[in-house]
């Protein structure tokens, strides 16, 4: 049996005991607005919540994953009161990576299609285990406007790849291919384009020949293991420092030659 619930930015699909959850924006590369963003959150935290879901299949719809965020002007979106949005100083970029990681002790595979840039990497690389399209492009993109790795890069990618890799792969703003991202550890199997949809399917399937409780424990305990590091400590201490990347002159200089196409010019100001 499968149901399918649609909304504007989020196609929501149960089929036995996976559920899949596809980012719907493919005339926008499906690129985070804070609505699109805050109902990923949404969406992992009702899976986790609901005893039916044993296995979590997170995609792009189109011909991306997720494009990064979405620098269109508009209005600020929150689900949050006036009051709790104050107070919260980690915001969806961080909430993402709490409520894949922390909030949901189930399992969440990502189907990597197309790119996957910025936040939409954090947000594949949030996920448990990866599958990637052949022709998928990863790139972190933050040295090409002046900024610093956020939405828990500094903690997934480090996991994955370690130090150096991690380091070079952003420092030298490169994009990651999909077989490339096997070999890198930013992934666990590439398969052909034509063939993601139907091998997230099969995969995430597959998963629920085991009892959901042994897989929840599982990942209870991979995540405790990891957490010597404080994850909500080091998600303000992103956000902190991507503040402060803006604010500067060469963080102005780099969106302002990104957007005019151009080289920019550093002071180191």
């Amino acid at each position: 049996m499968s149901e399918i619930r649609m909304s504007e930015i989020l196609a929501i699909r149960d089929a036995g005991h996976v559920r899949t959850i596809t980012l719907n924006r493919p005339e926008k590369k499906n690129a985070l607005s804070g609505e699109l963003s805050w109902g990923i959150v949404g969406a992992i935290d009702a899976a986790a919540a609901d005893d039916s879901v044993w296995v979590i299949a997170l995609t792009g719809s189109g011909d991306a994953f997720c494009a990064g965020l979405d620098l269109t002007p508009g209005p600020r979106y929150t689900p949050q009161t006036p009051q709790t949005a104050q107070l919260d100083d980690i915001g969806w970029v961080g909430q993402i990576l709490l409520s894949i990681r922390t909030r949901c002790d189930k399992p969440v595979v990502a189907g990597v299609n197309g790119v996957a840039v910025g936040a939409g990497l954090g947000l594949a690389m949030a996920a448990d285990v990866r599958i990637v399209g052949r022709s998928a492009r990863l790139m972190a993109g933050y040295t090409r406007i002046g900024g610093s790795p956020d939405a828990g890069l500094t903690i997934t990618l480090l996991d994955a790849m370690g130090h150096e890799q991690a380091m070079r792969f952003m420092m030298e703003n490169r994009t990651v291919l999909g077989e490339e991202a096997v070999a890198l550890g930013m992934a666990g199997e590439v398969v052909d384009d034509a063939l993601l949809g139907a091998r997230l399917e099969a995969y995430c399937q597959s998963l629920c020949q085991w009892s959901p409780i042994t897989l929840r424990l599982l990942k209870r305990g991979m995540v405790r293991a990891a957490a010597s590091t404080d994850m909500e400590q080091q998600l303000r201490y992103e956000v902190a420092n991507i503040r402060m990347a803006f604010a500067s002159e060469d963080g102005k200089e780099a969106r302002a030659a990104f957007l005019g196409k151009r080289k920019p010019v550093f002071t180191g100001r």
